[in-house]
């Protein structure tokens, strides 16, 4: 079967399809015409149709520096079979083309294989010029004239030959200019991948959930250069020959391979991300958002006017932002020290930059947010101010069941053309959240007179069948006496090294994640407290954090989990006394990476800076599990709880465990950054075991 159709078998598709042509098509034809090396223009042109493998043949002429060896490889490459096969498929596509206008002559004209009327010109060496055959037979002294004669007697044959194969040649290129007039196809991301890259290729993408050539440019600049990970069978070569096209055609295809996507990704700079993803009204975060007149709620349904509107906002869009940020931000110095850490070299800061630098309550809200407002324009074809009541029960059943392609991991950045607004159907505890901010959002907007109502008002969010708080998410002391017997028995490596750190450091302080890699030595202090009743003062480490709504408070810190700092930022290279050094993150990148990962690309970011949230989080995660698959074997309950774990169960451990130990409850209320007592009292489970206990007497005295 020819090169230009698709037979999918074994219970694929089984239609035959036709490939399109492109311009790089007709680049190829014509310069295998004009006699040009194959091998250049194959990879210039045709990088769609994969590389071409060196055969022995190409390997022997490809050493030989001299002409006759460059034009053997010449022969031996427009010889190869995938050569051959392409050039006679796109010779029978443009024949076939032609015969359907009706233009037998210019079908005639493509049908000639250049290597036949090569064979009109004279073989061998080629003609000499004037000059050259003027001095060679001693006619220097003669007249231009005179030497032009002398030339036609000794090489008309020749020259007519030359002439009718130049004529011959002109004549097929311009039947091949006419055929791309009529017939090339621009290459868009709206095209099937397996409209243009080869079958075993594409057959591969589609497994992986790419199925357009936009599907692919995104995963590219989403993932970057390890985007064929998760492409089976996709190695290096073929990758670079999937760039390769797809840059050919950025042009037709509106976008490109962004620079970023070989550069490691803590050595992007933000402007650079920023235009990764470019502004429009589709599945796009909200600073990237185009809003069309039409659905921006200058004129929405239950707008009040515009001189009684006490936000300066005109559209829907700027009263979210408004509302947003009207809520508690970031404090200045550490907005002030993020602006720092941020790789952008833009000059000016724009008027949305204070979205880079959000409070953890902003992220929240504005997810939630920017999830209606997508749903509104995009679903529901209505701006945020034309919703009503029916609009907002039909998005609580939404929130449940989103459509996939509204769906995607959280390891989704932002910038990424992959990012997309959920992760999957929300838990009725979060539906319910995402309500209570979605009233909160149209109160603001009624109190400020921009809307004349509120449409969530007495919509009931759905009830959650789990508990609000759930303690047992907790280890218990054997099962945290596991962990820490095989967190011992670790690798020696800077990963391992912080991951013991950090467990421990968790367990002893019960911070959260996001305290904890946001932590520097300047928030540690050595206090000397007095005792109570003259006894001895009370002396060692304190952690100050910023927990939720900006509260500062400060944990104390045991001094083997100390002793563990300090041997780790050691460790790191930041001396013995690091603990008292200034601006240093307690957990840090992986410093012996060119050891462990010598394949992989280096991050260079200094030792003193802090490990993103994220790579803790998986780093944790994947040490439960292991833990899990270590104890599989001999205890499967507990196998499955390790397996579940994560940081926050680190937290849940903390207070459970000190609370039975005896901690007052106001000390562990304190620790945990607690507003109230009645959220602290929940982890109290002493009660519970005793009942356990007297219940288990009961059974076995009623057995006996």
């Amino acid at each position: 079967m020819g090169a230009n159709t698709r037979l999918v078998r074994n219970g694929r598709r089984r239609a035959v399809t036709r490939r399109p042509l492109h311009r790089g098509h007709f680049g190829f034809l014509r310069a295998i015409i004009q006699g040009l090396h194959a091998r250049p223009m194959w990879e210039r042109y045709l990088a769609d149709e994969g590389e071409i493998e060196a055969d022995a043949e190409l390997l022997a002429v490809r050493t030989d520096g001299d002409n006759d060896g460059a034009d053997a490889g010449a022969r031996a490459f427009a010889a190869h079979p995938k050569v051959r096969r392409v050039t006679a498929w796109l010779r029978s596509e443009l024949e076939a083309a032609a015969l359907r206008a009706s233009r037998p002559s210019i079908a005639r004209r493509i049908k000639l294989d250049p290597k036949d009327f090569r064979k009109i010109g004279a073989p061998g060496a080629a003609l000499p010029s004037l000059e050259e055959f003027a001095a060679e037979a001693g006619l220097d002294g003669f007249s231009e004239a005179e030497q032009l004669a002398a030339y036609q007697e000794k090489y008309g044959d020749t020259l007519k030959r030359e002439s009718r194969r130049a004529r011959l040649m002109k004549r097929q290129l311009d039947a091949i200019d006419w055929l791309e007039e009529r017939y090339v196809q621009p290459v868009a991301p709206g095209d099937a991948c397996r409209a243009w890259l080869t079958a075993p290729i594409t057959d591969r993408l589609e497994a992986a959930g790419i199925v357009t050539l936009g599907d692919l440019l995104d995963r590219i600049n989403g993932l970057g250069s390890g985007w064929t990970r998760s492409v089976r069978a996709i190695g290096a070569g073929k990758a670079r020959m999937i760039e390769s096209f797809l840059q050919a055609h950025a042009d037709t295809l509106g976008q490109s391979i962004g620079g970023h996507v070989e550069v490691p990704r803590r050595q992007r700079y933000q402007h650079e991300l920023a235009g990764v993803t470019a502004r429009s009204t589709s599945l796009v975060p909200l600073e990237k958002l185009s809003v069309p007149a039409a659905l921006d709620g200058r004129e929405g349904l239950y707008r009040l006017p515009q001189a009684r509107c006490l936000i300066s906002a005109h559209n829907d869009y700027e009263a979210v932002l408004s509302w947003l940020r009207a809520k508690n931000g970031l404090p200045p110095e550490k907005v002030l020290r993020l602006r720092e850490q941020r790789r952008d070299v833009g000059s000016v800061p724009g008027p949305y930059d204070w979205l880079h630098y959000l409070s953890h309550t902003q992220r929240a809200y504005r997810k939630e947010a920017e999830r209606f407002l997508l749903w509104a324009i995009l679903e529901r074809r209505k701006p945020l101010s034309s919703m009503n009541t029916d609009d907002c029960i039909a998005y609580r059943e939404f929130l449940g069941a989103p459509p996939s392609h509204w769906c995607a991991p959280r390891s989704r950045e932002r910038w990424s053309p992959l990012w997309r607004p959920f992760e999957g159907p929300l838990e009725p505890r979060a539906q319910a959240f995402a309500i209570t901010v979605l009233k909160n959002l149209y109160r603001y907007l009624n109190e400020k007179s921009y809307l004349a109502g509120n449409p969530w008002s007495g919509i009931q969010a759905p009830r959650s069948s789990k508990p609000s708080l759930d303690t047992g998410r907790s280890f218990t002391v054997a099962q945290w006496a596991f962990v820490c017997e095989r967190l011992d028995q670790l690798p020696d490596n800077s990963v391992s090294q912080r991951l013991q750190v950090a467990l421990p450091l968790l367990y002893a302080t019960g911070l959260r994640l996001s305290e904890l890699v946001s932590a520097t030595t300047d928030d540690l202090e050595w206090l000397s407290l007095p005792g109570a009743d003259g006894d001895e003062p009370q002396e060692g480490w304190w952690l100050s954090v910023v927990g939720k709504r900006h509260k500062r408070r400060r944990v104390p810190v045991p001094d083997d989990v100390m002793a563990r700092l300090a041997r780790y930022l050691e460790a790191r290279g930041l001396g013995k006394d690091a603990v008292t050094q200034p601006s240093i993150a307690l957990l840090g990148h992986a410093a012996d990476q060119a050891t462990q990962a010598p394949w992989a690309k280096r991050d260079l970011a200094g030792p003193e800076a802090p490990v993103a949230a994220t790579t803790l989080y998986r780093q944790v995660k994947r040490f439960f599990q292991a833990c899990a698959a270590e104890l599989r074997t001999t205890n499967a309950r507990d196998a499955d709880r390790l397996a579940a774990a994560s940081t926050h169960w680190m937290r849940h451990t903390h207070i459970s465990h000190a609370l039975a130990a005896g901690v007052p409850l106001q000390v562990a209320q304190q620790n945990a950054g607690h507003d109230s007592l009645d959220t602290t009292t929940v982890y109290v489970t002493t009660e519970d075991a005793l009942r356990s206990e007297a219940m288990r007497k009961f059974f076995s005295r009623s057995r006996a």
